[in-house]
């Protein structure tokens, strides 16, 4: 029989053990306020979850956004670790702290207009997907750096293919 400590929630996308009710803090960060518990798409999930938490961090300044970027990567580096190690496996698919980071550098530098975010959550979307070099490597990390540093990679390609497209189209 389990412990209190020891109970034990489901990964909707693997089946895997989530967090001890001791880590709640982690899970939380890491699972992004819980979106990573989705039973569809929790990347996805995560991915939405990234979009709206940028919605009032685009009002500060750019400094301010690149160290909200570094201090959740960071962050999510460790929770995801946590998280991670807690349901014995690499990289769980509840964890979504990445894709909000992904998301946040996706749409560093960038008009953040309807049109910008929507374009802006599918290019980070099919880059997340892709993995272009060296975005996949990346996954080799050992624990959430791995997990963490694949998406920034994802959304450091998608703020490029944006910011070519904005531009060709004669935008900013």
């Amino acid at each position: 029989m389990l412990g209190a400590m020891e109970a034990e929630a489901r990964d909707t996308a693997t089946g895997a053990r989530a967090a001890p009710r001791g880590s709640v803090a982690a899970a939380l960060v890491a699972t992004a306020l819980g979106a990573g518990y989705s039973p569809v798409a929790p990347g996805t999930a995560g991915s939405l979850v990234g979009l709206a938490l940028f919605w009032p961090l685009h009002r500060f300044g750019l400094p301010v956004q690149i160290a909200a970027v570094v201090f959740l990567f960071l962050l999510g580096v460790k929770c995801s670790t946590m998280l991670a190690a807690s349901v014995g496996r690499k990289d769980p698919g509840l964890v979504v702290v990445d894709e909000v980071v992904g998301m946040w550098t996706t749409l560093l530098l960038l008009p953040f207009t309807p049109a910008v975010a929507a374009l802006a959550f599918v290019a980070f979307r099919v880059m997340d997907v892709l993995k272009p070099y060296p975005a996949r490597q990346l996954e080799g990390l050992p624990g959430g750096w791995g997990i963490m540093s694949d998406d920034l990679m994802a959304g450091v390609y998608a703020n490029l293919l944006l910011q070519v497209l904005l531009r060709a189209a004669g935008g900013p």
